[in-house]
């Protein structure tokens, strides 16, 4: 019997439905399969920009499986919610390693291996996908490919025509309204991992001592591991510091206790306001920055044992660039 009404009855459960289409789109090369699994009208937001429909997610699908064509997405987890009878919101998480074996955006071949993470939160029906927020780690795929992140940032608005012609980073006011208008659920554990991000970017790092595990760890963009409460309140320091005045919010929420499983909670979240502190973006700059983060996360019965967290910092350095005219 199929997981949820409408839904074809081969796929199990929510996470077996996520993980099945993205694989058979990635892995299978399935690309013709986006016509079925995703919504003609999908808008997908990203912290590049937002991409409606699926005549642009199969152009950007075929130059990505063009210039990595053995990569693997790695479905760590997926986090979701109910939404109604025929429907879910799934947050997902992925491991993805890829070899660097044609031409793109990341320029000439190099061989070079890569492994980095996606975050995405998709909003599901039976006839697909519908609304999608997604976070890869490009920081960590361009610092793997031997370059500097403001570097390449900067080639990259040279090649999609210069500051008047490139692409415009998500923010919200260039946002497309979708069907999905929820903001979660109120399970204690996506409570709990709001509640440490709020007071963190409120400036009460010392949230990390009481609410980590001694041994926590943490994954960050850059493809960086932690471990321990001092090394995530250092990562989350030198995000607020960066931008000391801007506003933080938590757009939507989702907690899970599953048996035979830990619980688990996924925040979808942002920071927007002015560059006008020291910290992971250099000087300030006075550049009006909005940043589109995920954040998942375990739990022990006591402390949160591990997290993980993304941004996009080519996209960060791509409005600083912009503001600034550092080209």
């Amino acid at each position: 019997m199929s997981f949820a009404v409408g839904f074809d009855a081969r796929w199990i459960d929510q996470a077996d439905y996520v993980l099945g289409i993205t694989r058979a789109i990635w892995e299978d090369r399935g690309v013709h399969s986006l016509h079925d699994y995703y919504g003609k009208d999908l808008i997908v937001r990203s912290p590049a920009g937002i991409v409606k429909g699926n005549d642009g997610i199969i152009a950007a699908t075929l130059a990505t499986l063009a210039e990595f064509p053995d990569r693997e997405l790695l479905g760590e987890d997926v986090i979701w919610q109910m939404t109604g009878e025929e429907s879910f919101l799934s947050s997902h998480r992925l491991y993805c390693t890829a070899t660097h074996s044609g031409a793109g955006v990341y320029g000439a071949p190099t061989g070079r291996r890569l492994a980095y993470r996606i975050l995405a939160d998709c909003f599901c029906r039976a006839d697909g996908v519908h609304d999608e927020w997604l976070v890869r780690d490009q920081g960590a795929i361009v610092a793997q490919m031997g370059q500097q992140v403001p570097d390449w940032t900067r080639a990259l608005i040279a090649r999609e025509g210069g500051p008047e012609r490139c692409a415009s980073p998500f923010r919200p006011d260039i946002d497309r309204a979708g069907p999905y208008t929820g903001r979660g659920n109120d399970n204690e554990w996506g409570q709990r991992l709001e509640r440490i991000l709020t007071e963190a970017m409120a400036g009460d790092f010392s949230v990390f001592e009481r609410d980590y595990d001694r041994a926590a760890r943490s994954c960050y963009p850059g493809h960086v591991t932690a471990r321990g409460p001092r090394a995530a309140a250092d990562f989350w320091l030198s995000l607020r510091s960066a931008l000391p005045s801007a506003r933080f919010e938590v757009h939507h929420r989702i907690g899970r206790a599953d048996a035979r499983m830990p619980p688990r909670a996924a925040i979808r979240w942002s920071l927007d306001g002015i560059h006008d502190g020291y910290g992971r973006f250099g000087p300030p700059t006075g550049a009006r920055i909005h940043i589109m983060g995920i954040t998942h996360a375990e739990f022990t019965p006591h402390d949160l044992k591990l997290e993980w967290t993304l941004i996009d910092d080519t996209a960060i350095w791509k409005q600083i660039l912009l503001a600034t005219g550092d080209l």
